[in-house]
């Protein structure tokens, strides 16, 4: 017996009612998209004044909007390669060291 009274006995909760009471999710994609007004466009961002459009699984330059410098992009483009080479190398001797380990 409970020195204080009762013990804390909360009350039931009530049943939740049906997900969804709309009959949308039967209908198909077509008919929704006319319904709900879904029109999907490819998404674009913009960065630092350039705009981005991502089209088949890439992100691709909009034509119209990119004034890049093209010494800048020779110069990024060597940088890159040269970063790849050195990647490279480095992989090359780590499993040589690795080798030489086991």
């Amino acid at each position: 017996m409970p020195l204080f009274g009762n013990t804390f006995s909360p009350k039931k909760t009530p049943p939740r009612k049906c997900a969804s009471l709309s009959s949308l999710h039967m209908l198909d994609r077509s008919i929704r998209e006319i319904e709900l007004g879904l029109e999907y466009d490819t998404p674009t961002v913009n960065l630092a004044g350039h705009s981005l459009k991502f089209e088949n699984g890439q992100w691709v330059a909009e034509s119209e909007s990119f004034t890049g410098d093209h010494r800048e992009m020779q110069r990024l483009r060597k940088r890159n390669q040269q970063l790849q080479e050195e990647n490279n190398l480095l992989q090359l001797k780590v499993n040589i060291l690795l080798d030489m380990v086991s």
